[in-house]
């Protein structure tokens, strides 16, 4: 589930935001001015920020200089028509979209959905990095309910599995000889770790190929040690 952020000073517009919003499957955080959002975004993460323009306090355009600092989730402004300075300032300053007061519910729903998909076809490092989501192709982990999916289908992994794959998936396109795998998952001396390294990167590979002789995602390069092989975007 998605989770947006609705902030207007107006809680009627907020809630009714919200009923839409929850109505087409969203999670949603509700704030009330920029300084309650910037709040509530430091303990959950979003996905997409629906924010007012004119608010007391720390206003809409001051809020979006303060999110762009640390996220490039999308924003959408809200303001009222006469105020077309404050529309060109928002997008200039961060803002991907806007729309006027009063608005149709459909076409800001429309609108959000557009943003959530450019988003996620795009991707970000930076919110991806934070939420802990990795991805390579359709390999994705998210190390913070520690689920495996590939072509989202989810995966089973034992502890020891799920750790050596978040490694290499963290770390795409980088070659792991088999003591520095060993060494970093079981935090001890690489002694002897061959074939236990090897049993481990075998039972993956049955768990997230569709043909483990031919790997898409977890290779050997042989004579050196494995990878998760980057994929085109």
């Amino acid at each position: 589930m998605q989770t947006i952020l609705v902030c207007d000073d107006e809680k009627e517009i907020v809630e009714a935001i919200s009923i839409y919003l929850e109505g087409e499957g969203f999670r949603v955080l509700k704030a009330y001015d920029g300084k309650e959002a910037l709040e509530v975004l430091e303990k959950e993460p979003a996905d997409l920020v629906i924010m007012d323009v004119m608010m007391p306090g720390l206003d809409g355009i001051r809020t979006t200089l303060k999110i762009r600092e640390k996220s490039n989730i999308p924003i959408i402004i809200l303001s009222a028509k006469s105020e077309d300075n404050d529309k060109i300032l928002g997008l200039n300053i961060g803002a991907d979209d806007y729309i006027s007061k009063p608005f149709n519910p459909l076409e800001l729903m429309a609108r959000v959905k557009s943003q959530l998909r450019r988003y996620n076809k795009l991707g970000s490092p930076v919110p991806q990095q934070k939420s802990s989501v990795y991805k390579v192709g359709g390999l994705v982990i998210n190390d913070d309910n520690k689920e495996v999916t590939v072509d989202d289908e989810p995966v089973k992994l034992t502890p020891i599995e799920y750790n050596i794959l978040l490694l290499l998936v963290k770390n795409a396109g980088k070659v792991f000889s088999i003591n520095e795998i060993y060494e970093q998952i079981w935090n001890e001396e690489a002694i002897g770790a061959d074939n236990t390294v090897a049993v481990h990167i075998r039972h993956i590979r049955e768990k997230i190929e569709i043909n483990p002789r031919e790997p898409r995602y977890l290779k050997v390069v042989w004579g050196v040690g494995y990878k998760v092989e980057k994929q085109p975007s």
